[in-house]
C-alpha cells in the first residue's frame, strides 16, 4: 500500500501529463480523499474537510477540483440511490472500479475490492466482440442486522 505522499506524487504526474497542475487547492483535495477514502464523501463532505485545513478555499475550487479529478479517472463519481454525488477513489491495484454494498435501511456503505466478473467480460468479448473497459457493480439489499431491527449504524442516511 502507498503511502499518501506517494500517491500524490503519482497523482501529481498523472496531473502534469495532462496539463495541469497540481495546485495547493488540489493538493489538499486530494489528501482529504486520500486520508478518508473508506468514506464515500460527497462534495460538501470534501469541501468542510477541506476548508478546516484552507479556510480561504471556495466551494466551486473544490466543485472543479472533484470534477477534473473525476475527468483523469483518478476518482469515480458514484451515486448509491440517495441524491448525493460521492467520490471514491480509484485504485490502481485493479483493472476496473471495485464494487459495493449497499444497506438500503441504514446507508451503510462496504466495498469489495475482488473483481468478480472478468469471467463474464471474457464471455461478453467472445459472444459479442465487447470488449469491456470498465465496470462498477453495486448490490443493494438489507444486513441481517438491519432487517432484526439492530442497526449498527442507526445514525447514516437510509438510501432509498
Amino acid at each position: 500500500m502507498m503511502s499518501i505522499v506517494d500517491e500524490i506524487d503519482k497523482i501529481k504526474q498523472q496531473l502534469m501529463l495532462k496539463g495541469f497542475k497540481l495546485t495547493p487547492q488540489r493538493e489538499v483535495t486530494l489528501r482529504v480523499l486520500l486520508e478518508n477514502e473508506q468514506d464515500h464523501l460527497s462534495a460538501e463532505d470534501v469541501f468542510m474537510l477541506v476548508r478546516e485545513r484552507f479556510p480561504e478555499i471556495g466551494l466551486a475550487t473544490v466543485y472543479r477540483t472533484l470534477e477534473l479529478l473525476a475527468e483523469l479517472h483518478v476518482v469515480e463519481k458514484m451515486n448509491f440511490g440517495d441524491g448525493v454525488a460521492r467520490f471514491d477513489l480509484r485504485s490502481e491495484d485493479h483493472e476496473h472500479m471495485h464494487h459495493h454494498l449497499v444497506c438500503h435501511v441504514c446507508g451503510a456503505l462496504k466495498e469489495i475490492k475482488d473483481d468478480w466478473l472478468l469471467e463474464l467480460e471474457e464471455r461478453l468479448q467472445h459472444e459479442y466482440g465487447f470488449k469491456v473497459t470498465d465496470h462498477r457493480l453495486d448490490f443493494i439489499g438489507t444486513y441481517d442486522s438491519c432487517s432484526r431491527g439492530d442497526c449498527k449504524r442507526k445514525d447514516s442516511k437510509a438510501v432509498s
